[in-house]
């Protein structure tokens, strides 16, 4: 099966230029003009149109499980939501329960995410530090081809980790060349917050954010940087959304020392009056860390266009307001955190970000697909446009306008925190391994499954 796309105008996160491409089985066998095909080659017209790398999504939480139960989208319906959205490959987790195996939570997610259409890779995540961990991490890394972790210093009392824990963690990861992924918000200090408003008789989402505050997630980010500085390992900042610690990690790269960042675009897109709307509305915004400020939005934005910030992920996690997230209607700490958004990152990126000259139409590939396949270790595979790379191509229609809404998306979520927001731009045909899914904004009845990524 060949296919070959004539007159795009091919985007990566170095160059733009308009050329064919043409696609054979798996991969994309040449770029140019002239190029050989047979018979039987689907051709597609891309004139007017951009031809992206297809999206890596580094960050997603599907049918995650909670006491409110599993987020609302399964690995099925989260990777068809991805699709619409022009994202081709994603990175989930394994998050073990305290103690658990690594491999033992390994060959039960991997059962999670068979339904997948799109190819998938996990981040293991360490809840705990037992004799068992080093020898597991590096189990991981040999027989499965894992190469981040993760780890939360929020959520204390169920996967948060203590410091200390996080050292022994950094220093086997050192050595294994490995990069440690943290969320960073003091998760002790946040308890006496949420306990100190729920006794006041405080328990709008509202609190949820005001238990938050920004100075838990940076002076975390500063405890995380130092221990990596200490112990020699690369750390992965996931989800920055303040202002504070944007600056301390940009002090830490400037330094020389191996910190990445990556925001979501809950951050950059929406503002902390969303806890003002009042419930059940304002449920839907109770994420972690909360939605900051205006001026945080501004800092992000800087972070992207000097490269302190090098990622945007969705960290996508919905929950139904019904069902749900109204469970903690009178109690914000039993408020499932979470939201959706794989299936709005590039247009809201390209809407907002490339057509409001906040950055390139290079930087949104760049940030969307190529930075991510490179750190984690399936680039060139993913997250370019390149002979030999797999061909998971997205063409985007610049011309088409659209509004956000929970009755029209395809995550599986009743609501939706991006809900009225103006969109110009869409991934039109999306290609998955060589495979047209996704044709004019239909996707295809019969679908191949998506694949385990190995990383190296």
């Amino acid at each position: 099966m060949s296919i070959l796309i004539k007159n795009g105008t091919v985007v990566t996160s170095s160059k733009t230029e308009v050329t064919d491409i043409l696609i054979t089985d798996n991969n994309i066998e040449a770029i140019g003009y002239n190029l050989n095909i047979t018979e039987d080659t689907t051709i597609i017209d891309a004139t007017d149109k951009y031809i992206f790398p297809g999206g890596v999504d580094a960050h997603v939480h599907l049918d995650l499980p909670t006491p409110s139960g599993p987020s609302s989208d399964n690995f099925k319906t989260g990777s068809i939501a991805a699709i619409y959205g022009g994202t081709t490959s994603i990175i989930d987790f394994v998050t073990p329960s305290k103690n658990e195996s690594l491999i033992s939570a390994f060959n039960n997610r991997l059962k999670d995410a068979k339904n997948s259409l799109i190819d998938y890779g996990f981040h293991m995540g360490i809840t705990s530090w037992n004799k068992e961990t080093a020898r597991e991490m590096e189990a991981c890394v040999l027989d499965y081809g894992i190469t981040s972790f993760k780890t939360y210093m929020a959520y204390k009392g169920t996967i948060g980790i203590e410091n200390e824990e996080l050292r022994n963690i950094m220093q086997v990861a050192a050595a294994l060349e490995l990069i440690i992924t943290v969320h960073c918000e003091l998760g002790d200090e946040i308890i006496k917050l949420q306990k100190k408003y729920i006794d006041e008789g405080k328990t709008t989402p509202k609190y949820h954010a005001l238990s938050r505050p920004a100075n838990i997630e940076a002076e975390s980010i500063k405890q995380v940087i130092q221990i990596a500085k200490e112990t020699g390992c690369t750390v992965y900042i996931v989800h920055t959304s303040a202002k504070e610690s944007v600056e301390i990690i940009e002090q830490a790269q400037l330094s020389g020392q191996k910190v990445f960042s990556e925001t979501c675009p809950q951050y950059l897109f929406l503002d902390d009056t969303v806890y003002d709307k009042k419930l059940p509305e304002s449920l839907k915004y109770v994420i972690s860390p909360p939605i900051r400020s205006n001026q945080d939005q501004t800092k992000l934005w800087e972070a992207i266009n000097n490269n302190t910030i090098q990622f945007i992920a969705t960290d996508h996690c919905p929950f139904n307001t019904k069902g749900q997230k109204d469970k903690g209607e009178n109690d914000f700490t039993k408020i499932p955190n979470g939201a959706g958004g794989i299936e709005h990152r590039i247009e809201l990126m390209y809407t907002y970000g490339v057509l409001d000259n906040k950055i390139t139409i290079n930087k949104l590939v760049e940030i969307t697909s190529t930075n991510p396949a490179k750190i984690f270790g399936i680039y060139p595979q993913k997250g370019e446009i390149t002979v030999g790379s797999d061909a998971d191509i997205v063409i985007w229609n610049p011309k088409t306008e659209n509004i956000i809404s929970a009755k029209t998306h395809h995550q599986n979520c009743d609501s939706n925190i991006y809900e009225g927001f103006k969109i110009k731009g869409k991934a039109e045909t999306v290609i998955v391994n060589g495979e047209i899914i996704l044709e004019k904004g239909k996707l295809k009845n019969k679908i191949k499954k998506g694949k385990y990524l190995r990383r190296n």
